[in-house]
């Protein structure tokens, strides 16, 4: 992650922070979730049942292609110097635009839209992150990510 003096936090809102690289989503990670989550829709775990769908196969959860944000966003977004803590602070909006199929290419693009001083020293950021997929024009989601950093 980028450390950057608080006085020039400002000085990225409104740009793009950058992309992460491009991770696989397996079926091994879409059953992971489905186990840790108890989601065994059938849509998500059972390739022959799915391939009967308009999807041709298995898709990600939503919720597993949401939570992988902090890890893809890790690397990218902006950070005050000095942080101690950066913890999650939730999304103000998400919009599934379409789904992620297994065994697709996904990548995460992230824009930094706002810096407010919560309390001295800490800094909530929300971030618009869009969740890229290889070969594809439209993302998986639009969603405002926040983080609140403790400085």
């Amino acid at each position: 992650m980028p450390y950057v003096p608080v006085a020039e936090l400002n000085d990225y809102v409104g740009k793009e922070l950058g992309r992460s690289e491009w991770l696989t989503i397996d079926q091994e990670r879409i059953n992971l979730f489905a186990e840790a989550t108890g989601d065994y829709q059938f849509i998500h775990v059972d390739p022959v049942k799915a391939a009967q769908t308009p999807f041709g196969g298995t898709i990600a959860h939503g919720f597993l292609s949401l939570s992988l944000i902090p890890k893809l966003m890790e690397d990218i977004l902006v950070l005050p110097e000095g942080v101690k803590m950066v913890v999650n602070y939730g999304l103000d909006s998400v919009r599934f635009i379409q789904p992620v199929k297994v065994d697709s290419k996904v990548r995460l693009k992230v824009d930094l839209s706002e810096v407010t001083e919560k309390k001295p020293g800490q800094w909530l950021l929300k971030a618009i992150a869009t969740l890229e997929i290889e070969g594809s024009d439209k993302p998986a989601y639009i969603a405002e990510s926040l983080s609140l950093c403790f400085v």
